[in-house]
């Protein structure tokens, strides 16, 4: 069985001296955790974070992650630039990337293999809109 992991996402929350002051206060507080304990923090605040979890069970993780190596794609983050800043886990696919960004499955796809390919450990969101729930069709879209 695998071990069970608990990720926050911070999402658009927390300058570098916000992520200081919750991540010193979250630390005591989960060093005896039972599972993998994730912050996944706003691209500005990953170096910070990664350095004050060094040593302890906390694990750094970014919200995003572009489908290409490098280039012209202004507001992207790329793979090396996640590993480079400390991120070991990458939010990807998540309902607000999709809802307000247009990500597609195509779309999470790519930037999945950039992750693999890369050695970050992707979570993929996967989920139904409210409609979809609704109308009985949770299940369907999930397995799409």
């Amino acid at each position: 069985m695998r071990k069970a992991i608990i990720a926050g996402n911070w999402k658009m929350n927390k300058t570098a001296a916000e992520a200081k002051e919750l991540v010193t206060a979250l630390l005591p507080k989960v060093k005896n955790a039972k599972c993998d304990v994730v912050v996944c923090v706003p691209f500005t605040d990953i170096a910070l974070v990664a350095e004050l979890c060094r040593g302890s069970n906390i694990k750094v993780g970014a919200q995003n992650i572009a489908w290409a190596d490098n280039g012209a794609f202004t507001g992207e983050i790329s793979a090396a630039m996640l590993k480079e800043a400390g991120a070991e886990y990458v939010i990807i696919g998540h309902s607000e990337r999709r809802q307000y960004f247009g990500e597609t499955d195509k779309s999470v796809n790519a930037r999945l293999k950039q992750a693999l390919i890369n050695g970050l450990k992707p979570i993929v969101c996967v989920g139904e809109k409210l409609e979809d729930r609704e109308g009985g069709n949770t299940e369907k879209v999930c397995k799409t």
